[in-house]
């Protein structure tokens, strides 16, 4: 359709013939719906008796998750408004790696309580204003309920790691997988002076299928999906002194091309000879500053893996580049670009490097590492299904502690915050004259939307919870929420469901932001492809 604008001097085509225009409310209408579709999506998913989704790709493969960002990233959503609530899902997945389920479904709540209001003809400005109003008081309400925790207190990430892994499939394994995630955090937690900071790449996780989820371990140190390179070479080595090259271990061909003219076949015999020994004298180099393991990042050429064979040096080639840096931080050693220039303070330490069978493959354990500042998690499980889901969920799990540590403040979880936020809000909005009171009691109603998911997901009567949940909040019970395993309402606190600060602020900032977005649009112009769309612009004046 071709927007015509009528002048004095005739009609004036503004956008090709094949553009398509919605404007006003129509547009409006059509956004919030779309959004609304995709928080509707995840909506089941949401809590610890949330249920999972099968999807299923373009190629055929199959994901099972119930964890919000990888389900939205794995449907393909055309429409643009939709788009934008997936956005949500993934800023609350990288910023603090929990909640993204909740984001989206409090976004897609936001967004059906403000088409009430426009449907009454209230404006979308006055909506936006009242929704960003009620979120700052939201904010300051949250940091004044938080309990402030010290990040060393391992108790308190042992059970924050623990509420993470409620609604996921590693619920059952919970207390094995939740000491692993915090005694993981803790190796590679480094202190700065504005407080702590946790960098998730120094944990290295690798994944293979077989035994069960119990079976995942953590190694405190690396391990790589490589074999030791030749058969001749020893497969463990006690008190290993690990020599770090990001170079290879090969004669180098010569940049420029060049021409060896041999007019006698001993000179063919001294060039071969003279390539030996240069390789030779690399490996030496290696055996005299005391290494017994070599880890290359390029290739090993057959003779150096027959010399460093016969000195009895196990050798891995081909390591990926994030690898190798953390292998210097888990076993102290220095990465050298020239094996000539490689000293004995650059080598690094391990208790035992060890080539070890998992499943089919033959894999290379690098462990007992003395303090080591990156470290791997094993994930094992019983097909190649659950690992994927094991690892989603303890991404997770690791996100929050991580989260923690670096903002040490907690506040319990079932929606127990939400619902306290909400009622609060629901007094404050009494204060401010005009539309823009409606706006923040429908934000107070949308916040009221978690609390109710989750009960609708353990199967409890909506009402019923709802009323009691908001009783005892009045009484002054603020930690007070739905237990979905036991179907009541509970103090979330004393059943030691705790969640990060971080991921509830983060949820409201995303959720407000993106659902204010939405609303403020009122025209959605699509321009379809092709050169020549429609007759050429008449020329103006």
């Amino acid at each position: 359709m071709a927007s015509i604008q009528q002048t004095p001097q005739g009609p004036v085509l503004v956008l090709k013939e094949s553009a398509l225009q919605q404007k006003g409310r129509d547009a409006q209408k059509n956004n919030i719906a779309a959004a609304k579709l995709v928080a509707e999506l995840v909506r089941t998913s949401l809590g610890p008796r949330g249920m999972d989704k099968m999807l299923v790709d373009s190629l055929g493969d199959v994901t099972i998750t119930n964890d919000g960002a990888t389900i939205l990233k794995e449907i393909d959503v055309q429409h643009p408004a939709a788009k934008m609530m997936v956005e949500i899902s993934k800023t609350v997945d990288n910023e603090v790696g929990d909640g993204t389920t909740s984001s989206v479904v409090f976004g897609g709540s936001l967004l059906a309580k403000a088409e009430e209001l426009l449907e009454k003809d209230v404006h979308a400005t006055v909506i936006i204003e009242g929704f960003q109003t009620a979120a700052e008081k939201a904010l300051s309400l949250l940091s004044e309920i938080a309990k402030q925790v010290s990040p060393s207190e391992k108790e308190i990430l042992l059970k924050v790691a623990k509420t993470s892994m409620e609604s996921k499939l590693i619920s059952e394994d919970s207390d094995m997988l939740s000491k692993l995630v915090v005694d993981a955090i803790l190796q590679v937690v480094e202190k700065e002076a504005d407080g702590n900071r946790v960098d998730l790449d120094n944990i290295k996780v690798e994944k293979k299928a077989g035994g069960s989820i119990r079976n995942t371990q953590l190694i405190k140190g690396i391990v790589l999906d490589k074999e030791v390179v030749h058969s001749g070479m020893p497969t463990k080595i006690e008190k290993a002194k690990i020599a770090l090259l990001n170079s290879a271990l090969e004669i180098e061909k010569t940049e420029m091309s060049a021409e060896i003219r041999i007019t006698d076949p001993t000179q063919m015999q001294m060039f071969l000879e003279e390539e030996n020994r240069m390789l030779k004298s690399m490996v030496d180099k290696i055996h005299q500053i005391g290494a017994n393991v070599l880890i290359c990042q390029k290739g090993i050429d057959d003779i150096a893996q027959h010399y460093l064979a016969k000195q009895g040096i196990l050798s891995v080639r081909r390591v990926k580049e994030s690898d190798m840096g953390k292998l210097a931080k888990a076993t102290g050693g220095r990465i050298s670009s020239n094996i000539d220039d490689m000293t004995t303070k650059d080598l690094g330490i391990a208790d035992q490097v060890e080539q070890r069978k998992v499943e089919t493959e033959k894999w290379v354990f690098i462990e007992g590492c003395k303090n080591p500042k990156a470290i791997t998690i094993l994930i094992r499980g019983g097909s190649q299904r659950v690992v994927d889901e094991v690892d989603r969920s303890l991404h997770d799990s690791l996100m929050v502690v991580k989260d923690v540590i670096e903002k040490p403040a907690v506040v319990a979880g079932g929606g127990a915050p939400e619902e306290y936020l909400a009622s609060n809000l629901k007094d404050w909005a009494d204060r401010f004259e005009g539309r823009e009171q409606l706006a923040i009691k429908k934000y107070a109603e949308a916040l009221e939307v978690i609390p109710l998911t989750i009960a609708e997901n353990a199967g409890m009567d909506p009402i019923n919870t709802m009323v009691t949940l908001r009783a005892k909040q009045s009484q002054g019970k603020k930690w007070t929420g739905i237990d979905a395993r036991n179907t009541r309402v509970a103090d979330m606190f004393s059943l030691d469901i705790i969640e990060p600060v971080a991921v509830k602020e983060q949820i409201i900032k995303s959720a407000t932001e993106a659902a204010c977005m939405i609303l403020r649009i009122d025209d959605v112009i699509a321009s379809s492809g092709g050169k020549s769309g429609g007759p050429k612009m008449p020329p103006m004046g």
